[in-house]
């Protein structure tokens, strides 16, 4: 099974492509998808689709893991909720189905307890994924957590 993971954002939008066979996992592609904080918010938003429908049709995933969002105070706070909104939009565009996972339960799924840090997380990426480097940049480390968790929860 094909899975691309997201790690939503408006600045950058982390994903990762990963195939699964029987208990293998491979990582296929990762990466972010940048948009230019100097654009209007809108440009940006159709920059996140355009990027994302390319990124779907390059790859042709079965099934999309996106993280929720986890509400904090933050100036930007909408902004982000607004790209995950477009990021929503556009793989149920393609009829995808989607899987969304806080990040407790993504860190739960990896490393066995919902309190893991950063590290953590990525070495159990890197050991699932049998990469001998990390990702980058954490986006997309974080992306391929996803897609991960949307292959383990199945």
């Amino acid at each position: 099974m094909r899975i691309l993971g997201i790690d939503p954002g408006l600045a950058r939008v982390g994903y990762g492509v990963i195939e699964t066979a029987g208990r293998e996992q491979t990582m296929l592609d990762c990466g972010i998808i940048r948009t230019d904080s100097g654009r209007p918010e809108g440009e940006r938003m159709v920059e996140i689709a355009r990027d994302l429908r390319q990124l779907i049709r390059a790859w042709k995933p079965e099934l999309a893991a996106v993280e929720k969002f986890f509400f904090y105070r933050s100036s930007n706070t909408i902004a982000v909720v607004q790209a995950r909104g477009v990021v929503i939009m556009t793989l149920s565009r393609f009829g995808l189905p989607i899987v969304e996972f806080p990040p407790m339960q993504i860190k739960q799924a990896l490393t066995g307890h919902g309190h893991a840090d950063k590290d953590e997380v990525l070495e159990a990426v890197m050991r699932e994924l049998s990469l001998e480097t990390p990702p980058r940049p954490d986006d997309a480390a974080d992306a391929l957590a996803v897609a991960l968790t949307g292959w383990f929860q199945r």
